[in-house]
Parts: structure tokens; C-alpha cells; sequence
């Protein structure tokens, strides 16, 4: 038989485990003690004064190592128990032997065929209707006692595997759980690596192509390109160590709401990372990149942290679509809080009615707008627009706010882009 000790080691501070293990092990030489002196104490029969107190030892000492050598240990209290069954000691053994078969149950791998936790709950109930009038002596010393241990040892078998099971299945919910965690951190950097440096990507290719194409006729309109892809890089590259940094010390303090959140006080002096106030430049931006950019904020000054970043971040990924498949074009940006939800539209006249970029990136910002707005339990609405362009919808409440159903907008849940 195989044994395999399901319970995964304790997390938290180095060096916990042991003296856990050592204190359990304290506690079974207490409980060895413990029966010790109380197979002493019981009642003996005629002539075991001789062989009562090393029997008590052979039986109860072993139980201290229970858990460090449970199999040998239960051979042994198990020997030393059927001898003093056979020399007419009493039931007492039968306790002992219980208390070393439960980490056996416990750690011994499933079999085919094992008493099931119905099996274990008859056995109990067969004890106390036994023990129910005193200790049963219907046919003798041995067989009385014969007749209690099995319902108890089996009960005791099927304890242990209840407990087996239980704890199996939650060490795999915690690896599941763990799994989990590690798929939402990898989206949650690739996100925030995403939103950081594909704008300014997208501009830098805008003004490398115009930069190429005007190099030989018009130098001075080159040099000016060329110098926005020198602010453009250097801005991106800032942002992006940024955005690594704040990450880095997200998972040193492993704390919750670290996706999408800023940290003003990280170690290092970084910086919080941008929300509305850095709307403006971004707006600047785009307008190097032949894109105009309208602006409309209000009631969202002062959102918070992380409420923030996610508007700043949706109208960066909307605005930057916008570069890339409609330049040169009008765009509108419309942030606006009130009554504890903040709504933000962006729409654009680009040429013709478009669709979601499938075929760059896969369409991985607007999966990302929606996973940020999805955070905060908001809706989040993506399209053409009739009269041509593309709209960004999104609304969400603001983190602890409880606005009743009054305060909502009654267009927030509608399922065409802005007009």
C-alpha cells in the first residue's frame, strides 16, 4: 500500500510548517501519556499485575509517533492491543488501536474497495446501541470486545478517509485557484503593456511614413516628423518602465486590486499611473498625428485612482484606433461623473463605417476596454455609427459609490455606439 499525505504544506512564513508538525507530535505523546496512565488505572484482572503495566507501555507508547511512522506504529499498538485482549484487558486497547489506524486512513492512497463514509456511520451507530447497556458480555471477554473494535476501527477507517477527501479537494481548488491568478496577472500585464506603448506606436508609424515620404521634397516637414518620433519614443519608453515598475511593486506586496490600480507610493518615486488630468496631453498627441481631438470633461476631475487610469486608458486605446484606421479626422471625447458612475464616449467622422480591428492585434484593445470596464462592473458598447465613423460607449459606477436606480442614465445600457 502506497501512501501519499494529501494536505499541502502551510503557506505564509518561512519555517511554519515544522513547528506545526512539531506540536502535533506533542500532542500524541500527551495523548501516549494519556493512556498510560489510564490503562494503569483501569481495572485489572486476576494475575495481570505482572504483565499490565509494560503491555500498557507496548500499546500506548508508540502512539506518540503516530504520525511520523503511522504503519509500523499501528502494527505495533495493534500486537501489543490483540495480546491484551487475549489476556482479558478490556476495550481500552481497542481506543488506541483506533488512534493509530486514523493518519493510516488518512494518507493511504483510494483503493477499489474501503469502507464508505455510510459504512463508517453504521459502525458508530452499532457502538452506541452495543455500549448502550454497559460493556456487552454476551458471549465472553474476547468476543465482546471483538464486537466493539470492528464498528470503531471501520468508523475510524472511514473518518480518516472523509478527511483524505476534503482535503484533496481543497489543495486542487487552491491549485486551481493558483492557476487562476497566474492567467489573470499575465492578462492583467499584457494589458497595461498594451495600452502603454500602442499609441505611442501608432503615432511614431504615422509620422515615420510621413517622415520617409517627405524626406527628399520637403526636409523641414521631415525634421518635424522626425522629432515627434524622438518625444513619442522617449515619452512611450518613460511610461512603459512606468508601468513595469508599478507591476513589480504590485506583485513584491501582493496585494489585492493591484490590476489596473496606481501606485503613488511605490519604492522608486514612481509616479501614479495617468488618469483624466493626462487627457490633454494625449489630446495633443493625436493632433501631431493629424487627428483632432475634442475634449469634454466634466465631474470627472477628481475620480479615483483607478477609475481614472480605466477612462484614461479607454479614450488612449479609442483615440489611438482612430489614428491608425481614420487620420486625418475630427474625434470627440466626452468624460462625464455623476450621481456615483462616470460615462465615457468618444466618436469620430473617419471615412467610412468600420469594424473592430480584427486583423491587427486581433482586436486585443477593444477586448481590452471591455475587460477594464467589466472590472468595475460597467457596460461597454463598440461600432459604426450611421452617418460613418466610429463610436466608444462606457459606463460604470465608481468604486464605492451606490447610486439607486434613479441616478442611472436611462441611455447608459443602449446598444449602439455614441452618435
Amino acid at each position: 500500500m502506497r501512501y501519499a499525505d494529501p494536505t499541502p504544506a502551510p503557506r505564509g512564513r518561512a519555517g511554519t510548517a515544522e513547528p506545526r508538525r512539531r506540536e502535533l507530535v506533542a500532542l500524541d505523546a500527551l495523548a501516549a501519556a494519556g493512556y498510560v496512565l489510564a490503562a494503569l488505572a483501569a481495572p485489572l484482572p486476576a494475575g495481570a499485575e505482572g504483565w499490565a503495566a509494560p503491555l500498557a507501555a507496548a500499546v500506548g507508547l508508540p502512539l506518540a509517533l503516530r504520525r511520523v511512522w503511522p504503519v509500523p506504529v499501528l502494527a505495533v499498538v495493534a500486537a501489543g492491543a490483540a495480546a491484551a485482549a487475549a489476556l482479558g484487558g478490556g476495550v481500552l486497547p481497542v481506543a488506541a488501536v483506533a488512534f493509530a489506524l486514523y493518519p493510516v486512513a488518512l494518507r493511504a492512497r483510494r483503493r477499489r474497495f474501503e469502507p464508505t463514509p455510510t459504512v463508517g456511520a453504521a459502525s458508530v451507530g452499532l457502538i452506541v446501541l452495543a455500549t448502550a447497556g454497559g460493556a456487552p458480555d454476551c458471549c465472553g471477554p474476547l468476543p465482546s470486545i471483538l464486537l466493539l473494535a470492528a464498528p470503531a476501527l471501520v468508523g475510524t477507517w472511514a473518518l480518516g478517509r472523509v478527511m483524505r477527501e476534503r482535503r484533496t479537494a481543497a489543495a486542487r481548488w487552491a491549485a486551481e485557484l493558483a492557476e487562476r491568478a497566474v492567467a489573470e496577472e499575465r492578462l492583467r500585464i499584457a494589458r497595461e503593456l498594451h495600452d502603454s506603448v500602442a499609441h505611442s506606436m501608432s503615432l511614431i508609424a504615422v509620422k515615420a511614413g510621413i517622415a520617409n515620404h517627405v524626406a527628399r521634397s520637403r526636409p523641414e516637414e521631415a525634421q518635424a516628423a522626425l522629432s515627434v518620433i524622438e518625444t513619442t519614443s522617449r515619452a512611450a519608453l518613460g511610461e512603459m518602465r512606468q508601468v513595469l515598475g508599478v507591476l513589480r511593486a504590485a506583485d513584491e506586496d501582493a496585494g489585492p486590486g493591484a490590476a489596473g490600480g496606481s501606485r503613488p507610493d511605490a519604492p522608486g518615486g514612481l509616479a501614479p499611473l495617468p488618469g483624466v488630468e493626462a487627457l490633454p496631453a494625449l489630446v495633443e498627441r493625436a493632433a501631431m498625428a493629424g487627428v483632432r481631438v475634442e475634449l469634454s470633461v466634466r465631474g470627472a476631475e477628481a475620480l479615483p485612482e483607478q477609475a481614472g487610469a480605466a477612462v484614461y486608458r479607454i479614450v488612449q486605446e479609442s483615440v489611438t484606433n482612430v489614428v491608425r484606421h481614420a487620420a486625418p479626422a475630427r474625434c470627440e471625447v466626452r468624460v462625464e461623473a455623476a450621481h456615483g458612475r462616470v460615462r465615457v464616449e468618444v466618436a469620430d467622422d473617419g471615412p467610412g463605417a468600420r469594424t473592430a480591428p480584427a486583423t491587427e492585434g486581433g482586436g486585443h484593445g477593444l477586448i481590452g476596454m471591455r475587460e477594464r470596464v467589466a472590472v468595475f462592473g460597467g457596460t461597454f458598447t463598440a461600432g459604426p455609427r450611421p452617418q460613418g465613423g466610429f463610436g466608444v460607449a462606457a459606463e460604470f459606477p465608481l468604486p464605492g459609490a451606490r447610486p439607486g436606480p434613479a441616478d442611472r442614465d436611462p441611455d447608459s445600457d443602449r446598444a449602439e455606439a455614441p452618435a
